[in-house]
């Protein structure tokens, strides 16, 4: 007998097998005169695999404990079922309770709201919808991991606790040992001076870039944002390539095809979950998918989209003017109704830009971008760094920034400068889009928003 087999490699076997053994919970039990139907899922796949027990079987005694939530492990026949809309089920000669679960467990078999699950995110993996989601989110995170290693990128950690602001102007958590007046007395804190958690990895990957070329990050970033929206969390995890020898023509490339990877790697590899997600989700998930993948990305210069979406004749809720911010209105415009293809925006002003994004030949604008896909928005932001010593310095000047809190960047214009270049993309919002998935706070195992901390 197997010590533990995964339910999807049985419902996917293609013929009978004796002496399985499978260990999950109990989603439902239905009971009819001399047995009982249990719907069991150990989380490897959306399907449940349905166990029947025959009430007079000695193995068997204790069935009428195992109800909804409980844990069993259950040996038997895998054999075909005369029931229609499944070809196995498992005939029980064992069974055995594992963890009972009481009549007050929260997931019992009726609708249950989104807002109601984040309150028990402990046990919402076991619904149909999260256990879809975070299976997802594991295959995807493989699949970045595989886009960059085949290219010969290498994986660098970079710090949670960093004493650099990469925004320049972000909003930070601040990490400290002392209590009182901090700010009076930085010399006397853990790290000597005043450090945060990191909003990005980009500069530490910048460093590595200089001395491997191709390198990228994937870990938990956080901003100490006071937003309440579907699209903002205070934790959340970054994929930040970093390439040197590239000019922004090469960023933009790298950034749609990861982009149109990861959106077929979705369509190949969540193809159970994906099909869940059209039924119950969003109906349109896998259209959006096809039209990423298939679809050229169109470029055009921020002043560009900035005349279309004025002549466009459409009332947006923001004001579209030369200067500011495009919105996911305004992206969504030019994605679904103007090109009706993905599209790439780049050359933005240098007023409404970082530090460290490159200064074009006209003094004006910036060689940064960013990458607009249907239903989101913008989904990538990047830019080719500015690799020269004296612009980097009067960037830093203008910004209101002090050289000396960035020495270390700035010793890399020093010492063997190069053009490079690079972007950030929140795997979150890579979720939000693959999946149709409207919150953030349901793409994440345990969110962390303004007012909750909780798990």
């Amino acid at each position: 007998m197997a010590t533990y087999t995964l339910i999807r490699h049985l419902l996917a076997s293609d013929q009978p097998r004796p002496e399985v053994l499978v260990r999950g919970w109990v989603r439902t039990r239905r009971d009819l005169k001399g047995c009982s139907f249990l719907a069991v899922n150990d989380g490897s796949c959306l399907s449940h695999l349905q166990v029947v027990l025959d009430h007079q079987a000695p193995g068997c005694a204790g069935w009428n404990q195992m109800s909804t939530g409980s844990s069993v492990e259950i040996a038997g026949d895998l054999v075909e079922s005369p029931a229609p809309g499944q070809r196995w089920e498992l005939q029980a000669r064992q069974a055995r309770l594992v963890g009972p679960a009481g009549p007050d467990y929260p997931l019992q078999k009726k609708g249950h709201s989104l807002e109601f699950l984040r309150e028990i995110a402990h046990l919402r993996p076991r619904t149909n919808l999260f256990g879809a989601v975070f299976r997802t989110r594991s295959r995807l995170a493989h699949a970045v991991h595989r886009f960059f290693q085949e290219r010969d990128f290498i994986y660098v950690h970079t710090p949670i606790i960093t004493t650099s602001d990469c925004e320049g102007a972000g909003e930070l958590f601040r990490v400290t040992t002392l209590r009182g007046d901090i700010d009076a007395r930085p010399g006397e804190d853990f790290f000597g001076k005043p450090a945060y958690l990191t909003v990005s990895g980009q500069l530490e990957a910048e460093a590595f870039a200089c001395a491997l070329t191709r390198v990228y990050t994937f870990g938990p970033t956080f901003r100490a944002e006071n937003s309440n929206t579907s699209r903002h969390a205070a934790e959340f995890w970054m994929i930040e390539p970093e390439m040197a020898f590239c000019d922004l023509e090469g960023d933009m490339a790298l950034a749609e095809a990861f982009v149109k990877a990861l959106a077929r790697a979705m369509r190949e590899e969540c193809a159970e979950d994906l099909d869940f997600f059209e039924r119950f989700i969003d109906r349109d998930v896998k259209a959006r998918l096809d039209f990423v993948i298939e679809r050229p990305f169109q470029r055009l210069p921020y002043a560009e989209a900035i005349e279309i979406l004025q002549r466009s004749g459409r009332r947006f809720e923001h004001p579209v003017e030369y200067g500011r911010n495009l919105q996911s209105e305004h992206e969504r415009h030019l994605t679904e109704q103007h090109f009706k293809a993905p599209v790439t925006v780049f050359n933005y002003p240098r007023e409404i830009k970082p530090f460290y994004m490159r200064l074009n030949d006209d003094g004006r604008t910036v060689a940064a971008m960013d990458v607009l896909v249907p239903g989101i928005g913008e989904i990538i932001g990047g830019s080719q760094r500015e690799e020269r010593l004296d612009q980097l310095q009067a960037n830093l000047r203008a910004q209101g920034l002090k050289e000396e809190d960035y020495w270390w960047y700035v010793d890399l214009r020093r010492f063997g400068s190069v053009p490079h270049a690079g972007f950030g993309l929140g795997f979150e919002r890579l979720l939000m889009f693959l999946t149709g998935v409207g919150n953030i706070r349901d793409v994440i195992p345990f969110a962390r928003t303004p007012g909750n901390a909780e798990f």
